[in-house]
């Protein structure tokens, strides 16, 4: 590219060829979510996992052009924006400064060299399948990794901390903890991937305590990251994906301000 900015449209092109957005689930609300009254060329890209109003407010600050949110904004239907409430006021301040928003979600999860492949990345050596495949395509849901090499638990807990950059993890074990050699993995809110999965060990964001207690009466381990710890750590992927799709005339800039909301105290 020789000038340096590229439309709108080529650029919601790129981001469809990157994840294909037939590859979302159902469910989600995915693609340009804000496309701005004004047509506006792509000099500066913002990357965040969620668009808080503290992104936002650094995206208007950072004078960006377009945010690339891999969770939806707008995700339930809005019929009233009142800028009272902090969720409606980061949509009215994206209108108001003529902000577009794309997000990916589930496309990005599904698709073969997207979030859940860079989570399987970080459990060691093995075999990588997809664990709820779409029909007529490579992607799907989740992932399944057969070790080359079994592991006690807490070997693969350090893995996983080392990859996501974490200090803790949430662990749950069965009774009889004996070591793992197949993980069956999703980012975010894992649960629907795993259906009539069997492995040694689930790893997810989150869980709810009935699933957990079924994994584990089932013999299986369960680690728990937090929702977008299994995710955030993939933007840098990401950024360099985009980067050369777009070339050097676009600017592609992760959020300083995106943060998993729950800290350990």
């Amino acid at each position: 590219m020789h000038n340096a900015y590229m439309n709108l449209s080529t650029i919601t092109q790129t981001l469809n060829e990157i994840a294909p957005l037939n590859l979302a689930e159902e469910w989600d609300n995915v693609g340009l979510l804000i496309n701005p009254l004004k047509p506006r060329n792509v000099k500066k890209v913002l990357l965040t996992i969620d668009l808080t109003e503290a992104v936002a407010d650094e995206a208007i600050a950072g004078k960006t052009d377009l945010i690339v949110a891999y969770h939806p904004i707008l995700f339930r239907p809005a019929n009233r924006l009142n800028a009272e409430n902090a969720y409606d006021r980061t949509v009215m301040k994206l209108i108001q400064k003529n902000m577009a928003v794309y997000s990916p979600h589930t496309a990005l999860d599904a698709v073969i060299g997207g979030v859940n492949d860079w989570l399987a990345d970080g459990v060691g050596d093995g075999e990588v399948s997809v664990l709820q495949p779409i029909p007529g395509s490579d992607a799907g849901q989740g992932r399944l990794v057969e070790l080359r090499k079994a592991v006690k638990v807490k070997t693969l807990a350090g893995r996983i901390k080392q990859h996501l950059g974490l200090k803790s993890l949430r662990i749950a074990a069965p009774a009889e903890g004996a070591s793992i050699s197949t993980i069956a993995l999703c980012a975010g809110a894992g649960t629907d991937a795993f259906k009539g999965i069997q492995a040694d060990c689930y790893l997810t964001g989150e869980m709810s305590h009935h699933n957990v207690l079924t994994a584990t009466l089932g013999g299986s381990h369960v680690i728990l990251c937090e929702h977008t710890n299994t995710e955030r750590g993939y933007l840098p992927s990401f950024a360099k994906i985009l980067r050369k799709a777009l070339g050097a005339g676009v600017e592609i800039v992760i959020s300083s301000k995106d943060a998993d909301p729950i800290q350990m105290g």
